[in-house]
């Protein structure tokens, strides 16, 4: 569990010191700040694009060769793609090197199977909250050094996210023990590696094709969320970047604290479904209080009410996790890790749309009543999966 955690803080570290230079570098490559806009959406959705080709694959070669080398070889293809990003001298380059960080993007699917391997299924929600607090406080870590970084060279930021990488798969190659021996005998085939196709299989099964339609529905609520919170609180508030930068990483630092903390009693008492179901159930209210929010001290409510709800996620995952077998946990994360690219590929452009128009209506606010129905949509389908899940 410490190199997993140590993985996911600098992953998220590595990705969250691009954000405060990503326009200044694009500016910069592209010349144009209206091109840069462009290519960096362009960016965004090849990322997301591969991802969804790959993760499958990736999740399924863990399977038949065991997590380790999928793991470390990712993380080494990710140190490579930011070293090649530092050097980069157009926008072409840039997209086939982000092309490749979206394909090597398995770590999120192999830590998510190595954690199904290494946990009891009653503490598999706390493992998962555990994750989600590195995933936090990466991202409140990040942006801060990426923002330090960049001010001394714009290109400084993609150099550290390399050497992290290769750092963190050195401490890998040394500390990690494989979780579980490949078999061998799972099927590697053009048919298989089909994203299409995996994705498919997952739905058909009747308990693990609703969690993951849930799952699909809570991802898109959150990327509309994400794409366009700064500019609405710019847009609504006339928030300054620093208030903006203050709030989110307050936000993401407290939620770190609070999965780190609480998800493991909160999910023991209430079980993975029924928490998943309230926690999904807050993150409406929450989403939904910034629709209707007319004042900052309502933002910050709602903030603190995503907060309390962010045990949900956990949960779901270790349900998840729990309706499938062991030999298949590479695999049927692999095909989850792509349900999420989908959204990651898709929803930030149409997000970004939607609430171009509604900034012309006056009611940018409304984009969120939309994220809200998603929400409300996976709260639903959690809500009327009562099949029971297998363990093992």
């Amino acid at each position: 569990m410490r190199f997993l955690l140590v993985t996911v803080f600098l992953d998220m570290l590595g990705l969250g010191l691009l954000v405060p230079i990503m326009p200044a570098l694009m500016t910069a490559v592209t010349a144009d700040p209206a091109t840069a806009v462009l290519w960096s959406g362009v960016l965004g959705s090849t990322y997301g694009v591969l991802q969804f080709v790959v993760s499958p694959l990736l999740g399924r070669i863990s399977d038949r060769y065991g997590r380790r080398p999928v793991l470390l070889a990712s993380l080494i293809c990710l140190g490579v793609d930011w070293l090649a990003h530092a050097s980069a001298s157009g926008p072409w380059a840039l997209l086939a090197f982000h092309a490749l960080a979206g394909a090597c993007a398995g770590t999120n699917t192999v830590v998510n199977a190595y954690v199904a391997d290494v946990t009891e299924p009653s503490g598999r929600a706390r493992a998962y909250g555990m994750i989600g607090a590195a995933f936090g406080l990466g991202f409140v870590a990040g942006p801060v050094l990426g923002g330090l970084l960049g001010a001394v060279d714009v290109r400084l930021p993609f150099l550290a996210a390399g050497l992290l990488c290769f750092a963190n798969a050195a401490y890998g190659w040394l500390v990690l023990p494989e979780s579980r021996p490949g078999d061998g005998v799972t099927p590697l085939t053009l048919r298989t590696a089909d994203p299409f196709g995996a994705v498919t299989v997952v739905l058909r099964r009747p308990v693990l094709g609703r969690l993951t339609c849930a799952r699909l529905c809570a991802d898109i609520a959150r990327m509309i969320y994400q794409s366009v919170w700064t500019f609405f609180l710019t847009v609504q508030f006339a928030w300054s970047t620093a208030h903006i930068g203050i709030v989110m990483a307050t936000g993401a630092l407290a939620g770190a604290v609070f999965q780190w903390q609480a998800v493991g009693g909160i999910v023991r008492v209430l079980g993975d479904r029924r928490a998943a179901v309230i926690g999904s159930l807050i993150g409406v209210v929450s989403l939904a209080g910034v629709a209707f929010a007319t004042a900052p001290w309502m933002l910050y409510t709602s903030q603190a009410v995503a907060v309390a709800g962010s045990f949900g996620a956990p949960a779901a995952q270790s349900w998840i996790s729990r309706s499938i077998g062991a030999g298949e946990q590479g695999t049927v994360q692999g095909a989850l890790t792509g349900v999420s690219a989908i959204a990651e590929a898709c929803v930030p452009v149409t997000a970004g749309v939607v609430f171009g128009s509604l900034i012309g209506y006056g009611h940018p606010s409304l984009i969120f009543a939309g994220a809200a129905a998603f929400a409300a949509a996976s709260t639903v389908l959690l809500a009327t999966t009562r099949e029971p899940v297998v363990t093992g």
